[in-house]
């Protein structure tokens, strides 16, 4: 299933789609920033949590992303879109474009950036952060959108909830990002240690049809996946060799924490 970490004026789209479930659901993590919602895009069912709330209630600095991806997990989301309104940091990229952004930047502060911790060691490979194989499928969506579309960029996530600096975003340039977000991380990291496939879909602030074009791109996505179902990715193995802490040493109720995140490694080794 596809899942999607709705941005605002994505959440306030996807509002208009047709409602198939709602969900409120907990997690160890805490409530999730809204009801889960699976909506029918193009007739395909797809899981959606708006990230800042309903009414956008908190800043991105605030989200609970542990939570969100967590819930997304339980419903059965394997490939996860993460959808946010981001500034350009390069005159050739303006208002209303849509980005791909496939490497990130993390200049985060203040954000739990994983699901493990007392109990387990993980350290997931995230050299490439997002999936090439969801990736090659959005690129084939792209001719939905009605705005240019960048196929690749680099995309830095800064705490927020103020903008950068002239200076910052100077610096920012020269470090090689393409644009400037507030959402992306830790969402990319808690996807690969949830073994989902992840991509980030960014939306230029600055133009009303933006946010549309990225959903006419959303509805491709789900209906190409659901068309054509997608083979084995590493992305959905992403712990067979991250998880350093010994099975036999986890003690019960470090598996029922982290049990969904978890089942397939279990299950892999015969230890469920």
């Amino acid at each position: 299933m596809l899942g999607i970490l709705a941005s605002p004026a994505i959440a306030e789209l996807l509002h208009a789609e047709v409602l198939a479930e709602e969900h409120v659901l907990d997690t160890p993590y805490g409530a999730p920033s809204g009801h889960l919602r699976v909506v029918l895009l193009g007739g395909v069912r797809v899981a959606a949590v708006a990230r800042q709330g309903e009414a956008t209630a908190f800043p991105p600095t605030r989200a609970p992303s542990r939570a969100n991806v967590y819930a997304l997990k339980q419903v059965g989301v394997t490939h996860l879109v993460l959808t946010d309104e981001v500034q350009s940091l390069r005159s050739a990229i303006r208002a209303g474009d849509l980005v791909l952004a496939d490497q990130l930047l993390d200049h985060t502060t203040q954000r739990p950036s994983s699901f493990f911790e007392d109990g387990l060691c993980v350290q997931v490979e995230m050299a490439q952060p997002t999936c090439d194989l969801l990736r090659a499928r959005t690129l084939s969506a792209a001719g939905a959108a009605s705005s240019p579309f960048h196929p690749r960029g680099t995309y830095v996530c800064v705490e927020g909830p103020s903008w950068s600096t002239e200076a910052e975003a100077e610096v920012n340039r020269r470090l090689g990002a393409d644009v400037v977000g507030q959402a992306a991380l830790p969402e990319a990291r808690l996807a690969r240690e949830a073994e989902m496939c992840c991509e980030v879909l960014a939306c230029v602030v600055g133009a009303g049809e933006g946010a549309r074009a990225a959903l006419a791109v959303l509805r491709a996505i789900a209906i190409d996946l659901a068309t054509h179902p997608t083979g084995p990715c590493s992305c959905q193995r992403a712990l067979d060799h991250a998880v350093t802490t010994r099975p036999s040493a986890l003690r019960a109720e470090v598996r029922l924490r982290y049990g969904p995140l978890l089942a397939r490694f279990f299950a892999a080794r015969g230890a469920g």
